[in-house]
């Protein structure tokens, strides 16, 4: 448990939680350092037929797309978490594993 302790100390010295809310996917996917490997990323699993690994990328890069959407943010209102909007994200949460669950061991190349 020491362990443990020490890994979330260290997360929330270095700010990694803030870093992460204060990303701008827009302008991530606008810019060169990012984008040439994520093309060459993406080509060179075209090139291998490994269709999974592309589909478990999509499903992270959608996932991460849908945590900082509108109903994403407001799930907690002035400290109150808002009952209504638990079940459309935890729906989100269930379909992502549940197509990572597939991808990866139910279904092979």
């Amino acid at each position: 448990m020491d362990v443990l302790t020490t890994i979330a100390e260290f997360i929330n010295n270095t700010n990694i939680p803030e870093q992460f809310r204060q990303v701008d996917a827009g302008g991530l996917f606008t810019n060169p350092w990012f984008l040439v490997p994520f093309v060459a990323f993406v080509g060179y699993q075209l090139y291998k037929q490994s269709f999974t690994t592309l589909i478990i990328a999509g499903v992270a890069i959608g996932v991460w797309l849908f945590t900082g959407s509108p109903m994403a943010k407001d799930l907690i209102v002035d400290g109150q978490l808002q009952i209504g909007k638990i079940l459309p994200i935890a729906g989100v949460g269930v379909v992502a594993l549940a197509i990572i669950v597939y991808f990866l061991f139910m279904r092979s190349d």
